[in-house]
Order: structure tokens, then sequence, then C-alpha cells
């Protein structure tokens, strides 16, 4: 039998299905400057990027920052606010094909009836090889089009030179509490909207979806989606932590940044490393990552342990924190996570000594305890006549001049606190050379110092 001429498709909704909604996500993206949450370093009055949206001229940027902070938000607006055609490619999934199309819209919008501007968001832009990010740089220079990049990664390691002296770069943070607070009532809201009421979320919710958010608006706002969608299915009011565990599971137990457990955690770490247990230090170590801590935070912690619990009993510790620091800013995760865990189990087996840590502590007892005491006149640098005649740099003896560089007797202390002794080396990896060394030293100065009296 045919159907009748005007009959829908076989498969078509009904007439009166509602059409499909964009993701909670989309329609809360702002759409005027002024309703953009967070980066007030950037947006507010008299910022770098406010003052380049009201001179109404456009300049290539990049936009580095951690996910879910606005920086495709940023890139809109900025089309929006010099009516200039939008065009976004994506580096994870384009290539020099999508490049070459870019210019040609340009090209076309350039020359039409409305002479239009274009800018180019490239989103991920350091997934782009050298040759991919060279292709922009010519329509950059004549200013066929404004270039934005966003990226995640530090740009001195994954963007070209040459891209990046053409391009401001502009550093996004992620929001804080009270911008992921303010982004949640806003979701609920909208989500309100096509909803029969306002769904409530308990304080102590709020606060853990805030620590799961992680300054990420964009994760925030996924997870509310779903979590409104199950409470409204079954006619949850208000949501609570309790619920919000339940569904969520250990997903949100086990990430817990700023909390007890979070500290807890670091502080095994720190403490299996101290301790020279290498398994138990990378078992905490992965835990932490797999909780989602940030490893660019991880780094920093290594570095701190480096130099309090390692010191000088083995130097080469704080070096190669500091570059398994720098090689995960240059390869990102998970790559970038293997250098940091080498680190860890070096420091963990390396000789331990908290005698720097424990001679910084008591040097900024004595000075926060002390005077002002005077430098000692022969240490006084006299660049001047007058200062040499108040005895400036009188007497100084200089180390390179004598026996071993060595001017045993002399003094460098104030005379108040004269005979302190902050440094003293542990007997532990280099530091027993330096404690024979310094023995020494001091069995030298006081030879001198009785020869002189």
């Amino acid at each position: 039998m045919t159907p009748p001429v005007n009959a829908p498709p076989v498969n078509a909704p009904p007439a009166h299905a509602p059409p499909a909604r964009a993701p909670l996500a989309e329609r809360l993206r702002p759409k005027t400057l002024g309703s953009v949450i967070g980066q007030q370093h950037l947006l507010g009055e008299g910022m770098p990027l406010r003052v380049s949206f009201e001179s109404g001229v456009p300049h290539s940027c990049i936009l580095w920052g951690p996910p879910g902070v606005g920086k495709t938000t940023i890139a809109r607006l900025m089309a929006n606010s010099f009516n200039a055609q939008f065009i976004a490619i994506s580096a994870v999934l384009g290539g020099v094909k999508d490049i070459r199309e870019a210019v040609e819209k340009a090209q076309a919008a350039r020359t039409g009836m409305l002479a239009q501007r274009t800018i180019v968001f490239v989103d991920e832009v350091h997934r782009f090889n050298k040759a991919q990010q060279d292709a922009f740089l010519p329509h950059v220079e004549s200013g066929l089009f404004t270039f934005i990049g966003a990226t995640t990664e530090n740009p001195s390691f994954e963007v070209n030179s040459a891209l990046l002296s053409r391009a401001a770069v502009y550093v996004l943070q992620p929001l804080s509490e009270d911008n992921l607070k303010q982004i949640m009532h806003l979701a609920s809201m909208e989500y309100a909207q096509s909803a029969i009421e306002i769904i409530v979320i308990e304080e102590a919710a709020q606060d853990r979806l805030v620590q799961y958010a992680d300054g990420d608006a964009r994760r925030l706002i996924n997870t509310l989606e779903t979590l409104f969608v199950l409470a409204g299915s079954q006619k949850l009011a208000p949501i609570t932590d309790e619920w919000l565990l339940k569904v969520l599971g250990e997903k949100m137990r086990r990430y817990d940044k700023g909390g007890e457990q979070f500290y807890d955690t670091i502080s095994a770490l720190h403490k299996s490393v101290r301790g020279s247990d290498p398994d138990a230090a990378l078992y905490w170590f992965v835990r932490m990552l797999d909780g989602g801590a940030d490893p660019r935070y991880m780094a920093r912690r290594l570095i701190r342990m480096a130099a309090e619990d390692i010191g000088l009993a083995d130097p080469r510790a704080l070096r190669l924190a500091l570059d398994a620091a720098e090689v995960y800013e240059r390869l990102g995760s998970p790559e970038g996570e293997l250098a940091l865990a080498e680190c860890v189990v070096y420091l963990a087996v390396a000789p331990k000594s908290n005698a720097i840590y424990t001679a910084y502590k008591a040097a900024k007892a004595l000075v926060q305890k002390g005077g002002t005491y005077a430098v000692p006149l022969h240490l006084r640098n006299a660049p001047t006549d007058l200062m040499k005649s108040l005895d400036y740099g009188k007497n100084y003896r200089y180390a390179h001049d004598e026996e071993g560089a060595f001017a045993a007797g002399e003094t460098y202390l104030p005379a108040e606190i004269e005979g302190t002794v902050l440094y003293e080396p542990k007997s532990y990896g280099l530091e027993i050379k330096i404690g024979e060394k310094l023995r020494e030293l001091r069995l030298r100065n006081a030879h001198a110092k009785k020869q002189a009296s």
C-alpha cells in the first residue's frame, strides 16, 4: 500500500516530540564577556584581554591553561566581538587539509561583500607537529586571519618559536571554588527550565563536587547533567553527599583533593621516601595519580623532598627532581609520569640528610630572634674613597691568595654571634666528605686563632 504524499517517514519521531537539546555545558557557555566566570586577571577592567576586546582589533594569541577553564569560550567571544568568521580546528583530529580549508574560507570571507575578518581557533595546538604549525605562519604574517591556539601544555616547549613569537601568550588559571559554585548554581537554574523544579544540592555534596571538578568547569557541568537526570528520575530532593558517593562510587570517593584523604596520602608518600622504601613510595605515588592528583603538584612535592630529606647527601637528587618535572612538562600524561616515577624511586633509595633543612630553620630562628647585627667592617664593600676612609673592607683577607684558598682564623659572622654553628653534615653520602672537610677547616681556624692570641 502506498503511503499518503505528506506522510512522515516510517522511523520519524512523533510530530509532538521536543527538539533535541544541546548539552548542558553548551547551553551554559557565556554569550557575553561580562558573563564569563573566572579569569578576571585577563578579563577584568583594564586587564589585557579586556583591553583587546574593547580595542576592536584582534591579535593572534595562545591561551594556555588546564582543561575546562574557558579557552574555547574566550576564542568564540573574540570572534563575536570582532564580528569575525570563526573556524575551529581540533589538532587531535585535524591536519594540513583542515588548515588549507581554513585558508580558503578566510580568503573567501575577506574578498566577499562583507569583507569579514576570520579567527582560526586551534584546540590542543601542541598536538600539531612543526610542519603543521609552520603552515599557519605566512597567513598570520599577511593578516589573512587571526590565529588563536589553545593548549594545556607549556607553549615554550610545545609551540614552534616562530609561531610563538607572533602570538601573545595568556595564562588561564583553574577556576576557584567560588567560581565553580557559581557555575553549579547556574547549571541548576538552567536545568530547572526543562524540569518540574530546581534540584537542590546540599552543601557537603557541593564541596565534594567542587573538589572533584578541580578547577575544570566542563567536568563539573557534565557530572551535574548526569546527576540531575538521575536525581529527577528518582525524585530525589536534595542531592546529598551520601547519595553522591553511592551513585558515583569510587570515582568520587577516591578523589579528595584538598581533603583529609589527599593530605594523608601525600604524607604517606613523603614518609615512604624519607624512610627509604621505594616500593611503598611508588605505591602511594600511583595512588595519588589514580585519584586525580595533578602530576605537576606531585613534581613540586618531589623537588621539595629532594631538598628537605636528601640535601647534600646526594646533590644529584635535586637535579633529577627538576629534570623529571621538566620532562613531564614536555611530554604530559601519561608518558611524562614515568619520569616522575623514576624520580620517586631514586629519592627513596638515595642517602638521606636533613642537615640543610635543619640549618635553614636554625638560621631563620636566629635572624628572627636576634637583632639586626651590623656587617663587620672588614666584610663591607668599599667602592668609594669615603667608605675606605671609614675602614670599609679594611684588613679583609682574599681567600684565594692563601694556602688552600682558605683564610684560616678569619671571621665572617657578626661579633655578637661569632662561633655559631648552624650546618652540621650527617654521616651519609657526600656529606661524609663535607663533614671531614669542615672539621679540617675548623681545626685550622682554631689553630690560627690560638697563634694570633
